[in-house]
């Protein structure tokens, strides 16, 4: 599963640009930041069909007190044989004049060992070799710790719960990095919280806080147990494949 990038940066004036142009030769715009956002994670598993929306929340506090925040809603499903769709949409402002459009569609396949990754508004797909990561359930997630001189964690059965009609498992997870570790000059504590679905495999939401990248919620949302729609494991139409594949592994680049 690939991250959703979002890169930050100052843009200039047409005015200002051309006076900057004017007085002095253009200069390489060096720094700024570029931050990934890690979304909910869909595992291949087979025999699992199901649809859904996946919403992401992700507010960042800033050192001046304030802060933003960013979501979106995407489409995700996955077949019986452990096919993924997703799409991939721009995290924005949700003030009604930001359009959170679709930047990607991932499509992995499994038994094929393809992945495309298409770029709708280039109708271009890029396809690689594809191996399912192995997937193994949560452990039991009794109360426990651990102790030492730099790091603390523990982990919490937060029970059952229903939630869109699916049962889930709730756990609940800190940790606190000690100062000095990853050269912080305070504690940091990390809170994660999760409901995990066993019919499905996938957590239904997810919450994770870090003073390091602010709140991140997920909630998946219009579940639908079944088989998805089989236009999702199509190919955009007019799209051009580039196949980067090792020869050896190359295939027909259409499915």
């Amino acid at each position: 599963m690939r991250p959703l990038s979002i890169v930050l940066a100052f843009a200039l004036s047409a005015p200002s640009l051309l006076i900057a142009q004017l007085a002095e030769p253009q200069r390489p715009l060096d720094g700024g930041t570029r931050e990934i956002l890690v979304s909910i994670l869909i595992p291949s598993i087979p025999n699992a069909p199901f649809s859904a929306i996946v919403n992401t929340e992700w507010i960042r506090p800033l050192s001046d007190g304030s802060s933003v925040t960013l979501r979106n809603h995407r489409a995700i499903a996955r077949d019986r044989a452990g096919r993924i769709f997703q799409e991939r949409r721009l995290l924005v402002p949700e003030d009604g004049r930001h359009e959170s459009v679709v930047t990607k569609i991932e499509i992995s396949d499994p038994v094929s060992h393809k992945l495309y990754i298409c770029v709708p508004s280039e109708r271009v797909c890029q396809l690689e070799f594809f191996n399912a990561p192995a997937f193994a359930a949560p452990a039991g997630s009794n109360k426990s710790g651990s102790n030492a001189s730099t790091n603390s964690s523990s982990r919490e059965d937060l029970g059952p719960q229903t939630i869109f009609g699916l049962e889930t498992e709730g756990t609940l997870e800190e940790q606190l990095i000690a100062p000095g570790v990853i050269g912080n000059d305070q504690p940091l504590k990390l809170i994660s919280e999760y409901w995990y679905s066993p019919q499905l495999g996938v957590n239904l939401i997810s919450k994770r806080q870090d003073p390091r990248f602010g709140t991140q919620n997920f909630v998946l949302s219009d579940i639908v147990v079944g088989e998805p729609d089989s236009k999702h494991f199509l190919l955009p139409s007019n799209t051009r494949v580039i196949d980067l594949r090792d020869p050896a592994d190359r295939t027909n680049s259409h499915p």
